[in-house]
């Protein structure tokens, strides 16, 4: 059996986890395998531009952070896009699928890569995916792998801040990856005990953002939101897109936590920080948590390569490893649920979403 196996899209901690996993497992219950590491993502199987892995090659990167692989964004919009009379980038993956003589293409990514995956899997190849993403935005599955270790990440950082804050008796706004979802900061704010948590799902309302600050910094020393890189208040979620493009335009390079920091300072008369943690959520070693379900999620992948399931994702879904169709999945986002339980349970705790 000939496997192709590619990391894609933004990385994460656990790519290297799950890469060992599945080898290692089709190693040893595959008989004859052989595994094709393609570089850089979707542009190593449009170059052919690959590795044949041994088991040395996965032998110690268990806690190796990033992916020994490469990734790189290859955008979706952009696959069935003609350029000159060449073929398109999708046309170009399979017939390079099928000069290599695949049996199967393995595919680890989050929402584009799985977008693309299914287009691939239309198209005749057999594909296998597994779930990743910091975001936790994939639909059909409760956890994707780097999700734990970046909200250990997120969590350690905004606690950090806290003791600054407390010290200099100051508001600090502190972004946290998700430009569509909040899982992310949903889970770090509250594992750091962030006083106000602000994401893409719940739209706040500015004046009254602004008077709930400046009444919690009067019986408190300081005050801590999480937010969310694609937080709206319900004023900019009201714009059309070209309006909001053009309103965030007049920022310049000002992220949502540094606009944010401006407007209630000048609006409270409060001194407000903005902290931007940015990358340092993706890289470095996973969490013992993420190493664990990493493992899982390849081996579970091996499996479904070994028995010919194909056209699917690994999920994990009340604790168990199952898998869904990448046709049922594909193009869907998992969003937090503004009247779920988690966010309900937050806002009895006395934590503010801003609406």
């Amino acid at each position: 059996m000939r496997i192709g196996i590619l990391t894609s899209g933004g990385d994460c901690p656990g790519l290297n986890a799950v890469l060992r996993g599945f080898c290692k497992c089709a190693f040893n219950v595959i008989e004859g395998v052989e595994i094709y590491g393609f570089y850089d993502g979707y542009a190593g199987l449009m170059d052919r531009n690959y590795k044949v892995l041994s088991p040395a090659d996965v032998e110690n990167i268990l806690d190796l952070g990033g992916t020994i692989l490469g990734s790189s964004r290859q955008p979706y919009k952009l696959m069935t896009v003609k350029e000159g009379d060449g073929p398109t980038k999708l046309q170009t993956m399979v017939e390079n699928y099928k000069k290599l003589k695949l049996d199967c293409l393995v595919t680890l990514g989050g929402a584009g890569t799985h977008k693309t995956a299914s287009l691939l899997s239309v198209e005749g190849c057999n594909v296998i995916g597994l779930p990743k993403t910091i975001d936790n935005d994939i639909y059909g599955t409760d956890i994707t792998f780097g999700f734990h270790t970046a909200v250990d990440i997120a969590a350690d950082a905004i606690r950090r801040i806290r003791t600054t804050a407390d010290s200099h008796s100051r508001v600090f706004f502190v972004e946290v990856m998700g430009n569509k979802v909040g899982w992310l900061t949903l889970y770090a704010g509250l594992a750091s005990g962030a006083d106000v948590i602000l994401i893409p799902e719940i739209a706040y309302d500015e004046e009254k953002l602004a008077r709930f600050i400046k009444d919690k910094k009067q019986s408190s020393r300081s005050v801590i939101v999480a937010v969310a890189e694609g937080v709206l208040s319900s004023r900019e979620a009201a714009m059309s897109k070209k309006e909001r493009k053009d309103y965030f335009a007049g920022f310049g390079t000002a992220t949502a936590a540094e606009r944010l920091a401006a407007s209630v300072s000048q609006a409270t008369g409060i001194q407000c920080r903005a902290t931007v943690l940015g990358h340092i959520q993706r890289g470095g070693e996973p969490c013992a948590y993420d190493k664990f379900v990493s493992t899982e999620i390849g081996a579970f992948g091996a499996h479904l390569a070994k028995v010919g399931r194909f056209g699917v994702t690994v999920c994990v879904r009340g604790g168990k490893l199952g898998f869904n169709m990448l046709v049922d999945i594909a193009g869907k986002t998992k969003r937090v649920a503004a009247d779920g339980q988690t966010v309900l349970l937050a806002k009895d705790m006395g934590i503010y979403f801003g609406d």
